[in-house]
């Protein structure tokens, strides 16, 4: 599940804001240097971000599977051609570079959310991003990262249920449209009772964050994260 796992890791240890600085350039760079060499450069990065955060490659996948789906299917659409030869593989060679980069970018993503505490994550938004902005900002992603795992255990326990009840006989139309509309129909309840649960609780936009302070651990990420950054202009 795409959630905060406690560890002893390395990037367990690291400030928030360290994290998402190495974040940030690593989207920076992907995007920017798109060719094979560039791409090269930022995979050994990003296994290097995995080992880390003590986050095996395949277990990242893992957490992503219902991405690649989507990722795979560009390039393959890209190859149809609506005259003969019907396939042209020279056309999915950038599509496949395009998923290849944003396949980077969510493993490092992944490595993040799993090392990184929400509360944590809400207090470095709110300190790099000031104001009202920060604080509206730092409760959205809190909430992402509280709400998101919850939504997923519910279409997996969807079709749980609808294999126990025979529901591989139906057509794979079928079956989408119930997991999808029992999905749906959980989230705006799981949303309901969570907006009644704030105003229970006395939902405040000043609540008392965790203190966040940088350590010497930190200062080699930092530096990597700059030279990213002013990689990705150069």
């Amino acid at each position: 599940m795409l959630t905060y796992e406690p560890g002893s890791s390395i990037a367990h240890r690291l400030d928030p804001r360290s994290k998402l600085a190495v974040q940030i350039g690593i989207a920076l760079a992907a995007f920017s240097h798109t060719t094979p060499r560039g791409l090269s450069f930022v995979t050994v990065l990003t296994g290097c971000i995995l080992a880390v955060a003590a986050l095996s490659p395949l277990a990242a996948l893992q957490e992503i599977r219902y991405a690649l789906p989507f990722l795979v299917a560009g390039p393959l659409l890209s190859m149809i051609v609506l005259r003969p030869p019907w396939l042209a593989p020279p056309a999915a060679i950038r599509p496949a570079l395009a998923s290849y980069r944003v396949l980077l970018v969510l493993l490092v993503s992944v490595a993040y959310v799993r090392t990184t505490r929400v509360r944590e994550s809400r207090a470095a938004i709110q300190l790099v991003v000031p104001g009202r902005v920060g604080r509206l900002l730092g409760v959205g992603v809190s909430l992402v990262f509280r709400f998101l795992p919850v939504l997923i255990a519910d279409l997996s326990r969807a079709r749980v249920a609808m294999r126990a009840r025979l529901g591989t006989e139906r057509r794979l139309i079928d079956r989408m449209r119930i997991v999808a509309t029992t999905g749906v129909r959980r989230a705006f309840g799981r949303a309901d009772r969570l907006g009644t649960a704030l105003r229970a609780r006395c939902f405040a936009w000043n609540p008392t964050l965790p203190t966040l302070q940088l350590a010497p651990r930190d200062v080699p990420f930092l530096l990597l994260a700059v030279a990213l950054i002013t990689w990705s202009f150069v």
